[in-house]
């Protein structure tokens, strides 16, 4: 009886041991979460001071941002501008639209013979897509810049029926992609430089075989 009362009394023991252990672990718990609940209430409120210090400040742009808002809206402009001026041309078939309301008296196409300068001598250039193909498709698949300066990607096709740079008429049809890399010079297209598959396009016509 004496050893099963001593059981029984170290049996009680261990539990209040371990009932307390519990307790003090929780009130433990308890104190870390009401202390991390502390500081999270601060992190918030600083949060918050720190959004209204920030609204009720000046909103005014930098002068870098000005400047870079500035650029992408002349770009913008630049890009609307030459889409459609050559969009209408091959569309309307009305090779007059090459004029100083959208080109510089001075403008350029860089070819592979040599650079054309000046707003006839470069009216004249493209003039000949019209007059060789009367059917004549110009699409721009994608347009962007940077600056001053846009890239092209363009697709041609057509029907040669008609004389293409002194090329008489071979009734071929052409169907072909293109680069072109653009300068523009206050607001108005300045240069152009065209780039394609040259064999591709006299082997369309048949002059290539």
């Amino acid at each position: 009886m004496a050893g099963s009362t001593n059981q029984t009394s170290n049996h009680f023991s261990n539990v209040s041991i371990i009932q307390w252990q519990i307790i003090v672990l929780n009130l433990l718990h308890l104190r870390a979460n009401l202390i991390n609940y502390e500081i999270m209430k601060k992190i918030i409120i600083a949060f918050i001071s720190l959004v209204v210090l920030s609204t009720s400040c000046s909103q005014e742009p930098s002068p870098e941002c000005k400047a870079l808002e500035i650029e992408k809206s002349n770009l913008e402009k630049n890009i609307e501008l030459y889409a459609t001026v050559w969009d209408n041309v091959f569309e309307n078939r009305d090779i007059s639209l090459v004029n100083t309301d959208s080109f510089d008296s001075e403008v350029s196409v860089i070819t592979s013979t040599g650079k054309i300068t000046g707003i006839d001598a470069f009216r004249d250039y493209y003039n000949n897509y019209l007059t060789g193909f009367s059917d004549a498709e110009f699409t721009i698949i994608d347009v962007f810049g940077q600056g001053d300066k846009i890239v092209k990607h363009w697709n041609f096709k057509g029907t040669h029926d008609g004389d293409l740079f002194g090329i008489p008429a071979t009734n071929n049809k052409v169907d072909f992609y293109g680069t072109t890399l653009v300068k523009m010079k206050d607001g108005k297209i300045f240069q152009e430089e065209d780039f394609f598959d040259n064999q591709i396009f006299l082997t369309q016509l048949g002059l290539l075989k």
